[in-house]
């Protein structure tokens, strides 16, 4: 909208929330919902969109009725509204009335909720089930359940069971959609190896202990993505997943002077864990923990797996403590170190820290040699390359790359140009693997992301079946995704 108003588009007109702004809202989500979005590089179906917020704030309002207008945009068939509310318990009762004046308050904004999905602690009985039908005006298979389950992997095939696809797909005429047979297989197949992975959870019991050893770990939710990767990959491990939660900080010997008992406690879990993660972050603080962390997985043989930073952090450990240089570090923790392994990227705004990363999807080449590399051998040998997404401002030093690998440290995927360093990995080591690049944004429930699957496993000594089992093809699933192990 803005960069229509300064082409003139709107030939000095007002510019106002009404309609020019609920208009670019409504052109963004249609054009976002015509996008590809998987392998077969057709123009979805479906498309999803979640309106938060509350309703009432005036942040929130522009969207309110953006998505009001585009139920008629769209037309009949074309448009279905799911209100998301909860139906809390108290002394054991079900109560319906905050459901029934979030409904109201929704028509009031003029948003007509064609179902009604209600979050609760236990399933919903048929009387409660008829009273919100009866005063939210809907009928009652259009009120859905969804109560607390012991996995939100298994909320699909509480859906399923309520027989929310019939309803949704008559709210949509989907039906009248012409689906390939080819397509149709896919989804069956996909299905029902969902529920073939997400039911034997409920049968595993041996479990696998990953030391999580990050800056933010008092807000487990700044690592949501990394713990989604992990619950994928001990699924597909077929292991219960426990994550050991250690404050970086901790494992300094600074701590030890200021508390002891943390300090210990810090490294009890470091020590007992099957496997140590070292996520993405920023700054200084707790990078020392991070690097004596990386260091006792690479000198006992416990698996290990760097991501962003916890890339760099390997790759300064093993300067200091392989290659005898200790003074090497990053120049964001130390502008003036003497030995700096990792750089700002050429291409980097220094003063601007606002949109100067290296984002979005790029590809990384595996090196001539590195066929006996463990994670390739989860992408698959005949790959010569993945795409997989960045994040970062801050690259490993190439004017050190021949001395690290001189030392044991291979550099085993570079970026499309040869100059950039995406995968480190040790060759004598049950599993030592460090990344540039982010992949637990584009890692599946059934399509765990390999970096993850191969430590996951690693962990939990199972590393060779599952190598043997996620070598599954792309066209037995669904969307595009492939590598599920059942």
């Amino acid at each position: 909208m803005i960069e229509k108003e300064r082409r003139g588009d709107y030939l000095g007109r007002t510019v106002q929330i009404v309609p020019h702004l609920t208009d670019a809202i409504q052109d963004w989500i249609e054009r976002v919902a015509r996008t590809p979005a998987d392998d077969t590089n057709e123009e979805p179906d479906v498309c999803v969109i979640e309106l938060g917020g509350t309703l009432g704030d005036i942040e929130s309002a522009p969207f309110v009725e953006a998505l009001r207008q585009l139920r008629r945009r769209a037309g009949k068939d074309n448009f279905v509204q799911i209100h998301v509310s909860l139906v809390p318990v108290i002394h054991d009762e079900l109560k319906t009335k905050p459901t029934q004046q979030a409904i109201r308050d929704a028509r009031s904004a003029g948003l007509s909720p064609d179902l009604i999905a209600c979050r609760c602690e236990k399933p919903l009985d048929k009387a409660t089930t008829d009273k919100i039908a009866m005063f939210c005006q809907v009928e009652p298979e259009q009120v859905i359940g969804v109560h607390n389950v012991s996995s939100t992997y298994h909320v699909p095939l509480l859906l399923e069971q309520q027989g929310f696809l019939g309803v949704l797909g008559d709210l949509l005429a989907i039906k009248k959609v012409e689906i390939p047979q080819v397509q149709l297989v896919k989804g069956q197949s996909t299905w029902k190896q969902w529920k073939t992975l997400t039911t034997a959870q409920e049968h595993t019991f041996e479990t696998v202990n990953i030391a999580l050893v990050g800056k933010y770990v008092s807000l487990h939710d700044s690592y949501l993505s990394v713990i989604k990767s992990l619950e994928h990959a001990s699924m597909a491990s077929r292991r219960k997943l426990n994550i050991i939660w250690v404050d970086a900080s901790h494992l300094e010997t600074e701590w030890e002077e200021t508390n002891s008992k943390e300090y210990h406690k810090a490294w009890y879990d470091v020590h007992t864990a099957n496997g140590i993660l070292v996520p993405g972050g920023f700054g200084t603080r707790g990078t020392v923990g991070m690097m004596r962390a990386a260091e006792h997985a690479r000198t006992k043989n416990k698996p290990y797996l760097g991501i962003c930073l916890g890339m760099q952090i390997a790759v300064i450990e093993y300067a200091r403590n392989v290659l005898g240089l200790k003074g090497a570090n990053s120049v964001e923790l130390d502008e003036r170190t003497s030995d700096p392994i990792v750089v700002y990227m050429p291409e980097i705004d220094r003063a601007n820290l606002g949109g100067t990363m290296r984002l979005g999807s790029r590809p990384t080449i595996f090196q001539e040699n590195s066929e006996w590399s463990k994670l390739r051998s989860l992408y698959g040998l005949d790959r010569t390359s993945v795409d997989e997404r960045h994040r970062h401002r801050y690259e490993v030093n190439p004017e050190y790359i021949e001395k690290l690998q001189a030392a044991g440290l291979h550099f085993i995927g570079k970026d499309d140009q040869g100059e950039r360093m995406e995968i480190i990995e040790l060759k004598e080591h049950p599993w030592f693997v460090g990344v540039q690049f982010h992949p637990e944004y584009i890692s599946r429930v059934l399509s765990p992301s390999k970096p993850f699957l191969g430590f996951v496993s690693a962990a939990a000594g199972v590393f060779n079946q599952v190598k043997g089992l996620s070598q599954a093809k792309e066209q037995e699933l669904a969307n595009g995704v492939s590598n599920i192990v059942v």
